[in-house]
């Protein structure tokens, strides 16, 4: 140059014989920067907390489901047991027993019904997201590299069946309306008496109150209430439903880890009153 300075370098380095043949950010046709990424604040504690908190509820709900006991204090019934659809339910008067499938069935009876809330989390949208972030690292973090060589998206099996959660979202429907009769018959005392409220019933309220929350905030129900219509105007009802459902959208992150905590709290409170620990305290 003129001035006889050398210019800056700022060229990234060559890709080498070792790099070719590697997929995803370090591809050959991607830019070549030697560091992980640049970020340097705590990017690691979101998923972190993500990959803890559902690992807690994984294997507090796991003990649960198997344990195939503790599960009813009259009135209050479990979530993770409602409602029964084996013979070797405890007799619920008044619950919903339905001996759908007979004598045969001899494990727990909650696997016959954790099925369908669990596959309505599993594909909700914000828990994909957390559980691509918290445990498979795809990727861990905005701007983070994930560790993977390709990626095909949900376009392939496994991750194609994330498309199964509209049908699951009616499943979540049906059984959110089961647990909303449960806290109604909350409202007796142990003797089956109406006119009757405990701390069992407040937590039955609160825990139902958030499962609805949480459902119908759902991209799914947003989408059935006001997708494919091309004039609002002409569809007003669905218009304001489309509205309200989209305020609760916009707290969906929220909804989903309180009603998961909510879910856990309310099935302990039974196990507690089950097994004797304490009477359940009444207001009326």
């Amino acid at each position: 140059m003129a001035t006889g300075t050398e210019p800056e370098t700022n060229a990234a380095p060559a890709v080498t014989d070792g790099d070719r043949g590697r997929g995803g950010v370090h591809h050959p046709s991607r830019a070549a920067i030697p560091a992980p990424h640049l970020r340097r604040d705590r990017w690691w504690l979101a998923p972190a907390g993500t990959a803890a908190g559902l690992f807690a509820f994984i294997v507090y709900s796991t003990w649960r489901a198997f344990a195939d006991t503790d599960y009813y204090a009259a009135p209050y019934v479990s979530p993770f047991y409602s409602p029964c659809l084996a013979e070797n339910c405890v007799p619920m008067r008044g619950g919903p027993n339905w001996e759908v499938f007979g004598a045969w069935w001899g494990l727990s009876p909650a696997l016959l019904i954790l099925i369908f809330p669990l596959g309505f989390r599993l594909t909700c949208y914000y828990y994909r997201k957390a559980y691509y972030r918290g445990f498979w690292a795809s990727p861990p973090a905005c701007a983070v590299a994930e560790p993977h060589r390709t990626y095909s998206g949900e376009t392939r099996l496994p991750l194609i069946l994330q498309n199964v959660h509209r049908y699951f979202f009616y499943f979540a429907v049906l059984v959110a309306g089961i647990l909303t009769y449960d806290t109604v018959l909350g409202f007796r005392d142990e003797h089956y008496a109406w006119g009757h409220m405990g701390l069992g019933t407040l937590i039955l309220l609160v825990n139902v109150a958030l499962i609805w929350a949480y459902t119908l905030s759902c991209h799914s129900c947003r989408h059935i209430v006001g997708g494919r219509l091309k004039h609002f105007s002409k569809h007003p009802v669905r218009y304001r439903l489309w509205g309200w459902v989209s305020k609760l959208n916009a707290r969906h992150a929220l909804l989903a880890w309180a009603s998961l905590i909510s879910v856990a709290v309310a099935d302990f409170y039974v196990y507690l009153l089950a097994t004797g620990a304490f009477d359940d305290p009444r207001f009326f």
